[in-house]
């Protein structure tokens, strides 16, 4: 790879205007531009905002008019091929005369990819790759989702220190203390799926809103979902008009993430009992655990997880600690599956 200082600092600008806050999660990935001239100076920048918004590359080019002429585009994403609500970029950067195209992530969506191709048969110049592990990690979740076809699913849950997520009597409201409720507020909302199953709903009745520190619920709110066969009160509150709804009737963890995926969801954020987390790790369909463990003993009570068909240590589900985290009196424990060697 061939690049210049110049475009590896507007590429580190570039992944900082595509993560700007306030762009709405999904379905599209986040992306950012940077217009060089050929001193390196940045002509314009721009970053796509959402659905049916420009393009971070046209975004760009739009705020730089004519003197987008023999400029270097550099992008977190390859340039789409791509028409949907918006053309493919790849085109406009050909007919805004842009000489040189530098992109990070390979766009692993084979509906858009190939603009790099287009871009060189067009006689620009393109590097792809630069910081490009930067890039994936921006939009992981996006990336993942393209690459497997299915959402990815996030298990959280709140233990004591024996591994019960509540008392013998059912009762669980203080197994987390306030710092960790806050935090999986803030888990929610990088979420567009919130999946509980109808045991939880009949016994809890969970809002399964994102509420700020005051407890009032944030203007975009995650998709709803109660998956399972059975018959619901439509009074419970998962069905308020706080938020967006939808009853799944599976109990198939497959099927489940099919449908959220036609239905351009990404992220799932699983907040079930211990049936559902069961029924979606046997399955293999567990991406990254977050745990609350708070310094209490129960000795009795609801187990965090189900029956996993485990009965030798040999057998047993292995995780990889990737964060740690201590909020007040609990620690946050950020987890994946490990991979088979």
């Amino acid at each position: 790879m061939t690049t210049t200082a110049a475009e590896t600092a507007a590429m580190r600008r570039a992944l900082e205007l595509a993560a700007t806050p306030g762009v709405p999660l999904g379905p599209n990935p986040r992306v950012g531009c940077v217009l060089l001239d050929d001193d390196g100076r940045t002509v314009a920048e721009g970053y796509h905002r959402g659905a049916g918004t420009p393009h971070a590359e046209a975004d760009a080019l739009a705020r730089a008019g004519d003197a987008a002429r023999g400029t270097t585009a550099v992008v977190t994403l390859e340039p789409c091929r791509h028409t949907g609500r918006t053309g493919p970029c790849a085109d406009r950067l050909v007919a805004a005369g842009v000489r040189r195209v530098v992109y990070a992530q390979t766009d692993p969506n084979p509906v858009a990819a190939g603009g790099g191709e287009a871009l060189r048969a067009a006689g620009v110049e393109v590097e792809a790759g630069l910081l490009a592990d930067e890039a994936r990690a921006l939009n992981r979740v996006w990336t993942f989702a393209v690459e497997h076809q299915r959402p990815f699913v996030t298990w959280k849950f709140a233990t004591t220190l024996d591994g019960r997520s509540a008392a013998a009597d059912g009762t669980s409201r203080w197994v987390s203390g306030r710092a960790a409720r806050l935090d999986t507020h803030r888990l929610r909302a990088l979420c567009d799926v919130m999946l509980v199953g109808t045991n939880t709903v009949e016994v809890d009745d969970p809002a399964l809103t994102v509420r700020d520190e005051d407890d009032v619920p944030l203007p975009q709110q995650p998709l709803r979902v109660v998956m399972g066969e059975r018959d619901l009160d439509p009074g419970r509150r998962i069905f308020s008009d706080e938020a967006e709804s939808l009853h799944l009737r599976t109990r198939d963890p497959h099927a489940a993430l099919k449908e959220l995926f036609a239905r351009d969801r990404q992220h799932v954020f699983l907040e079930g009992g211990p049936t559902l987390a069961a029924a979606f790790l046997t399955a293999g369909l567990v991406d990254e655990v977050v745990t609350y463990v708070a310094p209490m003993l129960l000795g009795a009570g609801r187990n965090a997880v189900g029956d996993l068909g485990i009965t030798t240590i040999a057998d047993a589900l292995h995780l990889q600690v990737d964060d740690v985290t201590v909020l007040d009196d609990n620690v946050r424990l950020t987890m994946s599956p490990k991979k088979e060697s």
